[in-house]
């Protein structure tokens, strides 16, 4: 496909909107991707990166080579994508900081309404779709309950979640930052990509240093993860679509626990910089919570994350037409 420049500005523009999706849980970049129309090229490009790529270089050149895998499209809308992520991460790490309440009201709405966005897209109902549900709800609750196996700062384990976060870039619906926060692992990503770019500007070796081995092992499990899961999950939904769909609906319902914007400390933990964070959390409701629970406007802001999802729903429903 031949493209101007002005093409790739484009394709990058549509990069930051994918990149703004993949910060905040309960939007996905898949469904950016499939609602500005470039999802099939991009699930098609990442098929093609393979150690095929280093055969035909080697055969017919770097040019060649690059072109076999959409080098162009790949490099603007990744660009795109960092450009916002690097962009919002430093926002969100001083929500979650001094306005957890109001930050978590406005993603647990916009998760509620993916929920009922995966859920309308089931077309045959029966009595296995309702049995996944209520299975992967359940299951899904718990794992939110259930005590962190490993520490979100511990590089392993982080190496993990990118393999597993990176599902936001292939399925439409499913946020890559909403299985990190499942997986209690969103605040550091956050922070490392924040902590990453202030070590570069403020030339901190040894900030720098420590953000660099996280991203790295955010990254190379995300490398690994896109490409297990690209074949894997496109087979699913051509084969068993609506009940895949039903599981990442179930998966969703019970997940809203994680979410809950008012939350108990039941247990502390020490990060990486020697200072206690929370470690596990019980949901409360709003008026047993012991700080202010500003509910007027949390209840305001959960209804503007449901919206801004109907909103990216309509649209995509205009460009499927």
């Amino acid at each position: 496909m031949q493209r101007r420049f002005f093409d790739y500005i484009i394709i990058s523009l549509k990069g930051i909107a994918m990149g703004a999706a993949d910060v905040v849980p309960g939007v996905s970049g898949g469904t950016i991707a499939f609602i500005s129309g470039i999802y099939e090229e991009l699930l098609e490009s990442i098929d093609n990166i393979s150690f095929t790529f280093f055969k035909i270089w080697r055969t017919n050149g770097l040019k060649k080579a690059w072109s076999s895998i959409n080098g162009n499209f790949l490099l603007a809308l990744f660009f795109g994508i960092a450009i916002s992520i690097i962009s919002l991460a430093k926002i969100i790490k001083w929500l979650l900081l001094n306005e957890a309440i109001l930050l978590w009201s406005f993603f647990f709405g916009l998760v509620l309404a993916s929920v009922f966005y995966i859920g309308k897209q089931i077309r045959s109902w029966n009595t296995w779709i309702f049995i996944t549900i209520i299975v992967t709800t359940i299951a899904s609750y718990f794992l939110t309950i259930a005590e962190p196996f490993a520490s979100p700062d511990n590089n392993l384990y982080l190496l993990f979640c990118g393999f597993i976060g990176i599902i936001a870039m292939i399925l439409p619906g499913v946020s890559g930052a909403f299985i990190l926060l499942i997986l209690g692992a969103y605040q550091t990503a956050i922070n490392t990509v924040d902590d990453l770019f202030h070590s570069i500007i403020t030339l901190n070796f040894e900030l720098f240093k420590d953000a660099i081995i996280k991203f790295l092992m955010l990254a190379i499990g995300a490398i690994f993860g896109i490409k297990a899961f690209s074949k894997l999950l496109n087979w699913m939904f051509k084969h068993y679509k609506d009940l895949t769909l039903a599981m990442l609906t179930g998966f969703m319902i019970g997940s809203l626990n994680k979410i809950w914007p008012w939350k108990k400390v039941l247990s502390w933990r020490t990060n990486s910089k020697g200072i206690e964070v929370p470690f596990q959390e019980q949901s409360v409701s709003p008026f047993s919570f012991e700080e202010d629970h500003q509910i007027m406007i949390a209840l305001l802001l959960m209804t503007v994350g449901f919206l801004t999802i109907l909103i990216l729903e309509k649209l995509g429903s205009k460009t499927n037409d």
